[in-house]
């Protein structure tokens, strides 16, 4: 009594959940498997996960997936959709990223959102980034997110007078692929190196080599 419904008509729940109205517990149930779904994809890999992994690590049956999700193909899809809207939104925060010290601290401050985000999303921006999915729609949506961020990178590039000119396109190309795979060998501890001297040396890298920067 007295349990407040919440719709699960959004794009962020699985194709069944988006069918009905889930309460509160329903949310918790799902937020749940989400929670195992990015960890399990994150040890076995997208393809090698199953649904069995996904219910053990979640510590519920195989009837309460289904209640929510389809498949994993549509797991895989919530959670892009989630990891997707943190990326449009990160991309939103880049500030400025002029040649000078408040630059290179605006700079920074998005490498740690991102290193973060990727932390989190890793399985998910991987499963885009090595075609693992073979989805269209799932697809498009790790290129409107990945472009999100490229388009304000190369923006505050232009603003910072960046003489990389021979191609603005290949120059955002360049430091998205740098940024995604040298975060996921941090994320994966195959770099093993700690968080304030990641972020200090790809700044530095980043600031002189794309913005300009001459100290």
């Amino acid at each position: 009594m007295g349990e407040s419904y919440k719709s699960a008509n959004d794009e962020t729940a699985g194709t069944p959940a988006r069918q009905r109205e889930l309460r509160a517990q329903g949310r918790e149930t799902m937020s749940r498997l989400l929670e195992a779904g990015l960890c399990v994809f994150a040890e076995r890999g997208y393809h090698a996960s199953r649904v069995d992994d996904v219910v053990r690590e979640a510590r519920t049956s195989h009837g309460t997936f289904y209640l929510y999700f389809t498949n994993k193909e549509d797991l895989l899809r919530a959670l892009a959709v989630d990891c997707a809207q943190e990326l449009a939104k990160l991309a939103d925060t880049i500030g400025p990223i002029t040649s000078d010290a408040a630059g290179r601290a605006e700079l920074r401050s998005f490498l740690g959102r991102f290193l973060e985000t990727y932390r989190r999303y890793g399985p998910v921006i991987r499963a885009w980034m090595e075609d693992q999915v073979g989805e269209r729609e799932i697809d498009r949506l790790g290129v409107k997110a990945f472009t999100a961020i490229g388009d304000r990178l190369g923006r505050r590039m232009r603003e910072a007078g960046s003489a990389l000119a021979v191609s603005d396109e290949a120059a955002v190309g360049a430091l998205m692929a740098m940024l995604e795979r040298f975060s996921y060998a941090v994320a994966s501890r195959r770099v093993v190196i700690d968080d304030e001297t990641v972020l200090d040396t790809l700044s530095t890298i980043v600031h002189r080599g794309f913005f300009n920067a001459r100290f």
